[in-house]
């Protein structure tokens, strides 16, 4: 099968800076793939080149088939995109920002008013269709901006970072939205500032750090990549602590120690976790937490790019890539 996205050797340069120093992106159709990596990484110049905003300096790029250099114009008409920052036209309503954007897409105006008004019924905003964007609050601009990105029924779309700005609560709802668009078929390349957000969406997750993946895998692979397992026994009396200890070392054949209470030892034996619920049970040593985990992605993207979660958001909740 094609990919809906291909990227072979791709460099860009800004003076004496370089922002990609020849990367590889691959994405099957009708998966998301997340783009992650440290501010200055290189994910928004990697995704304006995608949506033909910038020339590469060498390498190739198809979307959907299409050369971004050799037809622009046809690899626009397959894509969708939302920016780090909302782009609708605050004098404009909500219904006449989504039309207008559907007139562009050379829509009939009955059909680009219908699509407008099913896009602001799925992203909450048919009670605000009719108010000048400017009043709409942040997120709510938001969302409008990612209906924007729609209307022309793309099938691959670009978001960077789409979820700037959003509460938890209307975060979870973009999710749904996005997965569900993955599942109708559209293809979708996502950066994000929130490590659980491309753990939670992605199918697949290329790791950036200097112009250069470094890492590419599932979500599950790359915390396999930077460790095993762990086994986490938390008993209900903190008194049992060392018994538990003393459980898990027997079964992971290495010295093991509570502390405040908790257990965590690493297991390279996959039987090893059955055999610490046997023993506990056979010891009497009831728990509030027994549980056997992979390393976190923040781990992961911590161990792979030496830089910890954090450097992918600041305290304001906005990624700033120098490569913008």
């Amino acid at each position: 099968m094609r990919p809906a996205i291909q990227v072979e050797g791709l460099v860009k340069t800004f003076g004496t800076t370089t922002a990609l120093a020849g990367i590889d992106l691959r994405a099957r159709p009708g998966t998301v793939l997340g783009v992650l990596g440290p501010n200055g990484a290189g994910k928004t110049t990697a995704i304006r080149i995608l949506a033909t905003m910038l020339r590469p300096d060498a390498g190739t790029v198809f979307v959907d088939g299409l050369d971004v250099v050799r037809d622009p114009v046809a690899v626009r008409r397959a894509i969708g995109l939302t920016g780090q920052y909302a782009t609708v036209d605050e004098n404009l309503t909500g219904t006449e920002n989504l039309v207008l954007f559907g007139r562009l897409f050379d829509l009939p105006r009955a059909e680009a008013r219908s699509r407008a008004a099913r896009l602001l019924d799925r992203f909450g905003l048919r009670e605000a269709a009719g108010r000048p964007a400017g009043t709409y609050s942040g997120g709510m601009r938001r969302r409008l901006d990612l209906a924007a990105s729609l209307v022309g029924a793309p099938r691959i779309l670009f978001l960077d970072e789409p979820t700037t700005g959003l509460d938890p609560g209307k975060r979870e709802e973009l999710w749904q939205t996005i997965r569900g668009l993955a599942d109708e078929g559209t293809t979708v390349l996502l950066t994000t500032q929130y490590l659980e957000e491309a753990d939670a969406l992605a199918d697949e997750i290329s790791v950036i750090d200097h112009g250069r993946v470094i890492a590419h895998d599932t979500p599950a692979g790359l915390k396999q990549q930077v460790g095993g397992q762990t086994v986490v026994v938390r008993p209900r009396d903190p008194a049992q602590a060392p018994t538990a200890a003393g459980v898990v070392e027997r079964a992971v054949g290495h010295r093991v120690e509570a502390v405040r209470g908790v257990v965590t030892a690493p297991v390279a034996d996959e039987h090893a976790f059955a055999d610490i619920v046997r023993a506990l049970e056979h010891a009497d040593v009831p728990v509030t937490e027994l549980a056997l985990r992979l390393p976190s992605l923040d781990e992961a993207f911590f161990t792979l790019t030496g830089h910890p979660a954090a450097a992918v958001a600041t305290t304001s909740g906005r990624s700033h890539d120098l490569d913008a």
